[in-house]
């Protein structure tokens, strides 16, 4: 499995030029977009005003609730805290999801406010001789593991690769024969999410949960990816 982070919510060229001569003070992009949600609910002020009015105040301050961090964070420790998460819906992140199972593609699709784009198994052929050389798949560790499982097991996969093979030679078209591989068979997401969304994802599929590995490992890949660029969420991953 691979979890790249390909984008995320930033602030526009034309905005941050527009501020720049009102700052002295440094942020986070997207702390700064959660920040002008907030206090858009409560200031007097303009939402794009707030950065360079407020940021100061916030940004430039230590906490003063004792918990570290700047008032900033004290805010968001206080907004989030008192239920209210829907300003984490304007911050964004894309991941490309390499080399994962069908099976983790079904459980993903049971969380909501999530978008995919998932590699085709009807434009991509997974026949042996096709370009892809045949569907890859995911070992489950249980199987890993134990050595007459794994042997049963990719016996099995192979087989299913030998009938998607024949089907084809048949003449029987890539969108029908997809119907004998398996739940194991790889494939390519590209996902976004909010930030609410995927705080939510991770509380439930998170190590201890009970959850799957692989769809556990997903959610630790997407939380490390996250904190790479915006380590100052690091608290709300719960």
């Amino acid at each position: 499995m691979i979890i790249k982070l390909i984008a995320h919510t930033q602030l526009s060229e034309s905005f941050k030029e527009e501020i720049k001569y009102n700052i002295d003070f440094e942020y986070n992009e997207r702390a700064a977009i959660a920040l002008s949600a907030i206090r858009c609910c409560y200031s007097p002020n303009k939402p794009s005003e707030i950065i360079s009015l407020e940021g100061k105040k916030y940004f430039g301050n230590k906490a003063t609730d004792g918990q570290g961090g700047t008032e900033a964070d004290r805010l968001f420790r206080h907004i989030t805290g008192s239920g209210h998460t829907s300003t984490l819906e304007h911050l964004t992140y894309t991941f490309a999801l390499e080399g994962v199972s069908r099976a983790l593609l079904a459980q993903l699709t049971r969380h909501r406010h999530l978008s995919f784009s998932v590699q085709s198994q009807r434009y991509v052929r997974l026949g042996s001789n096709d370009k892809s050389g045949g569907f890859e798949h995911v070992v489950p560790r249980s199987i890993d593991d134990n050595a007459d499982a794994y042997r049963i097991y990719e016996v099995a996969l192979n087989d299913l690769q030998g009938v998607y093979d024949e089907l084809r030679e048949c003449g029987v078209p890539a969108e029908d024969a997809r119907m004998v591989l398996p739940n194991a068979a790889t494939t390519n997401i590209v996902m976004t999410g909010n930030l609410r969304t995927l705080l939510d994802f991770y509380s439930k599929r998170k190590p201890g949960k009970g959850a799957q590995y692989e769809i556990t490992q997903l959610a630790e890949g997407i939380k490390s990816a996250i904190l790479e660029v915006d380590p100052w969420i690091e608290k709300y991953f719960s």
